[in-house]
């Protein structure tokens, strides 16, 4: 779908519908609010919670440790590198967020922070983030940190997401790495299980996602952006949340198939895989096509959430009882 409209022609988002600096007019004056608040939001919190979580996760598997404090300066650091590529990402996408009703609240589409504060925000946290997590603990990790910034602001929000429907398809890999990234902290390198973790977080991505996108398609047809629903229907959006679970199932269940983990793992994977599956039935059989009354797709949404964490902390718990 085209989306001349929301880009220019050096593919950058046009600045001039938004304003030059973060204040508001009320009552003819110009006041300054931009507040903690604001940039605050400008790190997507209930995002970054999955983030950390996975991430903390990644680290507490690793065979290995890390003093307390080193662990929470590594949680931190992977915490603030999440933050600053959701601040590039709504620097990016300020004028489509101002589009779509659910993000039009958002600090740079409402006014309250320009593109210059988001921009220089979200450098910032960047370069802490990286040099922090380097000196913390080593630079293995530390570059896999700043690669998955530079994926998720340039690879996926730059390039993909604009351009094709299979953007969070190949974009998933951005929320995938922390797990990645907590283990090398502690082993200073990567391994089969922290691979598995990748995959687990990246099969999961597109049946979570298009299930938020089946009940949303509407406000990003009006954005332009080419998601799966609004380029290749509900019907097949439908079949690929099904598709892409009976990969995450097998997928999820592959750490205790190769004895990685045990069976406080094996048992919670399955059972964990089993509901989603059943859900993502659910969703596949349901003919409903107004957003209001997507309630399966609604319930996926939702529990896929939770499946995250919880599969996540099973895997620490497992590695616990070992």
């Amino acid at each position: 779908m085209a989306t001349e409209t929301l880009h220019s022609e050096n593919g950058r988002a046009p600045s001039g519908a938004l304003p030059a600096s973060g204040s508001a007019l009320a009552n003819g004056h110009a006041l300054p609010v931009s507040e903690w608040r604001d940039f605050w939001a400008l790190l997507k919190p209930r995002v970054m919670t999955l983030v950390v979580f996975t991430g903390a996760c990644g680290l507490l598997a690793a065979p290995g440790t890390l003093s307390p404090f080193l662990s929470f300066v590594a949680v931190l650091s992977i915490a603030v590198g999440a933050g600053a590529a959701a601040a590039f990402n709504q620097w990016w996408e300020a004028d489509i967020d101002g589009i779509m009703k659910r993000t039009a609240n958002r600090p740079l589409p409402a006014g309250r922070l320009s593109r210059e504060e988001a921009l220089g925000f979200a450098i910032i946290l960047s370069v802490a983030s990286v040099v922090t997590l380097g000196f913390a603990t080593n630079w293995v990790a530390a570059a896999w940190l700043s690669f998955s910034i530079f994926f998720y602001a340039v690879v996926y929000t730059i390039w993909l997401k604009p351009r094709t429907p299979q953007n969070i398809v190949i974009g998933g890999a951005a929320g995938a790495f922390p797990p990645i990234i907590g283990w090398a902290a502690v082993t200073g390198d990567v391994t089969a299980l922290p691979l598995l973790l990748f995959a687990i977080i990246f099969a999961w991505t597109p049946p979570h996602f298009w299930a938020l996108a089946l009940f949303v398609r509407i406000d990003y047809a009006k954005a332009g952006i080419p998601m799966l629903p609004v380029t290749h229907g509900i019907t097949e959006t439908r079949r690929q949340i099904l598709l892409y679970t009976l990969v995450l199932v097998a997928v999820s269940v592959a750490p205790w198939a190769m004895r990685l983990t045990g069976a406080i793992y094996g048992i919670t994977a399955f059972l964990l895989g089993a509901i989603f599956l059943a859900l993502a039935i659910a969703v596949f059989r349901s003919k409903t096509e107004a957003s209001a009354d997507m309630r399966a797709e609604k319930q996926l949404f939702k529990y896929s959430i939770l499946y995250l964490f919880l599969i996540f902390a099973a895997l620490v718990a497992d590695g616990m009882a070992a």
